[in-house]
């Protein structure tokens, strides 16, 4: 039987980006994100990394996220942020776009609502989905 696809957002819902983004910015940094280094050293938010790791025994799942035009970088700061959290085999399946409704699946869990994704958004971050234990309950339940 094939399994559902379920794409998870990295910025916000894997990782802290506002926190960072909160703490680095300044006059001097108008936009934080462009610091070299900035994604590969986001924290990652509570529970998301077990959570990611429980809903691979029941999912196809893979890493969802979009660049950051501000930093050309990203994409290998992003790259290498998934392999020190969820390790080198998770790395095959990071898509890096900048319009996820192009792509095809059950699940998107990510804290932004994106037009045309056509499977069941997630929203991550509000009252019925606020952390990544009712995400996990939601889907694994």
């Amino acid at each position: 039987m094939k399994r559902k696809i379920v794409y998870v957002d990295l910025d916000d819902v894997m990782c802290n980006f506002t926190k960072s983004y909160n703490e680095k910015k300044s006059e001097e940094y108008f936009y934080p994100q462009s610091i070299y280094g900035f994604f590969r050293n986001l924290e990652p938010i509570e529970d998301a990394i077990n959570s990611y790791k429980i809903l691979e025994h029941y999912y196809d799942v893979y890493i969802l996220t979009a660049p950051s035009v501000y930093n050309p970088l990203c994409y290998t700061e992003k790259r290498d942020w998934v392999e020190k959290h969820l390790g080198f085999e998770t790395c095959r399946k990071l898509i890096i776009s900048p319009n996820k409704g192009l792509l095809k699946g059950d699940y998107l869990i990510d804290d932004n609502i994106h037009i045309g994704f056509k499977g069941e958004h997630i929203h991550f971050g509000t009252d019925k989905f606020p952390n990544w234990k009712s995400v996990t309950n939601y889907l694994v339940d």
